[in-house]
């Protein structure tokens, strides 16, 4: 049973009964399930389940010039007296005076936990700021239902990157992989410094996972995540399976060797043949460095262009 399935399921039975009471707060509410933890993003399993796994929704209200904190209240009561039992799970105990991540959550402050501002509207070098997992989590789940209409709106103000601040991010991540892949690894090995060579390529890995999701227009989300969502987006996901061998195989072995530096080239390539394709670089040659400034160029903002290559990383 998937958390988002077993979250409406139980919405649907106990909390819209629930909810009759509180008619006069169906149009400002919105019900659903969305956050942190692996349910949300829907990657959830049987190892999941040892933790903040359990029959539950958050309902998202308004500030108290549309909900009173009277009603908040008494909608906390309302939730905490709900089955503590459902299809063979157990809800954990429920704190009243809020904190957790299901319940009754004012929608300013969970976005502001999520993005640094209540209403979701950042500034271009704001987005910078925020980590991306955090936005992630400011997306994700489902919501069941939303009567006001605010809490989606918000949502699909944070949905992606603006255009510019990708571009900067991709030009950085692709300067990263420059510097590591295919430069200093073969430099840690030339001295022999296994261990600085096996650094190298875990920073190649992580910042080509992270230029991937960048072309795809997609969050990046918490690190234990990355390989399961990298394997599942629409463009360069076959690249999964170097990026595991990358960071997993040694160093010492000259035939590993000489493959981990085959598959930062093939890594590189089709990356670039993918940036070609988005017409997102002109460049000629093959090392990631002219493609990153080449990146950099498309940026219209001359503000954002203009700051280090570096900046978004």
């Amino acid at each position: 049973m998937k958390g988002i399935e077993l979250s409406r399921r139980y919405y649907l039975e106990y909390g819209e009964e629930m909810m009759r009471s509180f008619e006069h707060l169906l149009p400002y509410v919105a019900i659903g399930l969305a956050g942190c933890g692996s349910e949300c993003l829907g990657f959830d399993d049987e190892i999941s389940q040892d933790h903040d796994f359990e029959p539950s929704f958050c309902i998202f209200l308004p500030d108290e010039d549309l909900v009173s904190r009277r009603d908040a209240f008494l909608l906390e009561r309302a939730y905490a007296k709900l089955p503590d039992e459902f299809m063979g799970y157990k809800r954990q105990k429920y704190d009243a005076v809020g904190g957790g991540r299901h319940g009754v959550i004012r929608m300013s402050e969970f976005f502001t936990q999520k993005c640094g501002v209540p209403d979701g509207n950042l500034s271009k070098r704001e987005f910078f700021s925020v980590p991306e997992q955090s936005l992630a989590e400011a997306v994700d789940g489902e919501v069941f239902f939303d009567g006001l209409g605010k809490f989606g709106e918000i949502r699909t103000r944070l949905a992606y990157l603006p255009e510019d601040v990708r571009i900067k991010k991709l030009a950085g991540n692709l300067l990263l992989m420059a510097q590591s892949g295919q430069y200093n690894y073969e430099r840690c090995l030339s001295r022999r410094d296994f261990a600085a060579a096996q650094l190298a390529a875990i920073e190649f890995a992580r910042a080509a996972m992270h230029a991937i999701f960048l072309v795809n227009k997609r969050y990046m989300p918490y690190y234990k995540w990355t390989f399961r969502a990298l394997r599942e987006l629409p463009s360069l996901s076959h690249l999964a399976a170097e990026l595991e061998y990358l960071i997993s195989s040694g160093n010492a072995i000259e035939e590993e060797k000489d493959e981990k530096i085959a598959a930062i080239d093939r890594v590189s390539n089709e990356i670039i043949a993918q940036l070609r394709a988005d017409m997102l670089t002109d460049y000629c040659k093959d090392d990631l460095e002219g493609h990153a400034y080449s990146v950099n160029n498309r940026i219209q903002d001359v503000e954002i262009r203009n700051l280090h290559i570096l900046y978004g990383v």
